[in-house]
């Protein structure tokens, strides 16, 4: 982390714990970001459908697991973390019940420096969404960030601009139901089965 963040990022971190929302930069597009038990400020904030879930940005795969049930499918997608990869798994019974409906919660641990530092500082997990009103296109520039108007504060990028591209999801069911991919972005779907068909972890 680039020593002129440091200032910053610890004021996001003051902002979050307040119950405020921070806006910042990942390798795909920008996002929005709270506590954990806060996650209806982003509902309200992009005017959001309440059917469609939030994720969980996480510092490394080691915050992410207990948050789920894991299991194989998860060992072998979260060694091409950090990157864009969301993973939506079963919940574990100690998940936060705002980022986990129905039972399930989207995982991911950005590839960022500005966006892993956050998380660091806030104790490794944040629930995330793409930096946009609903039904906008998700910003892709601090310009763009500022222009929503969204955040109530807004983290720079630290020079490493987001690609544009989405991560892509992949919904990893209980033992015996199977992985499908629900939406290919910045990682091919190919890889995705190569590294599933390595472990012995059937799509």
């Amino acid at each position: 982390m680039r020593e002129d963040w440091t200032h910053e990022v610890a004021r996001a971190a003051r902002v979050i714990a307040a119950g405020g929302v921070v806006g910042y930069p990942t390798e795909t597009v920008w996002g929005l970001a709270v506590r954990l038990d806060a996650v209806e400020r982003l509902y309200a904030l992009k005017g959001r459908d309440p059917d469609k879930p939030v994720q969980v940005s996480c510092a490394d795969a080691e915050t992410a697991r207990p948050l789920t049930l894991g299991g194989a499918a998860f060992d072998a997608l979260a060694g091409l973390w950090p990157g864009p990869v969301t993973l939506v798994l079963p919940a574990a019974p100690g998940c936060p019940p705002g980022v986990a409906p129905g039972g399930w919660v989207g995982v991911r641990v950005p590839d960022h420096p500005v966006a892993l530092a956050l998380l660091r500082e806030c104790g490794g997990a944040l629930a995330t969404t793409s930096l946009n009103p609903s039904g906008a296109e998700a910003a892709r520039t601090l310009s763009q960030a500022r222009a929503y108007a969204l955040a109530d504060l807004l983290l720079p990028d630290g020079g490493v601009p987001a690609s544009g591209t989405a991560s892509t999801v992949v919904r990893v069911g209980a033992v015996g139901q199977g992985v499908e991919v629900l939406r290919e972005g910045a990682v091919p779907a190919s890889l995705i089965r190569e590294r599933l068909e390595a472990r012995g972890v059937g799509t």
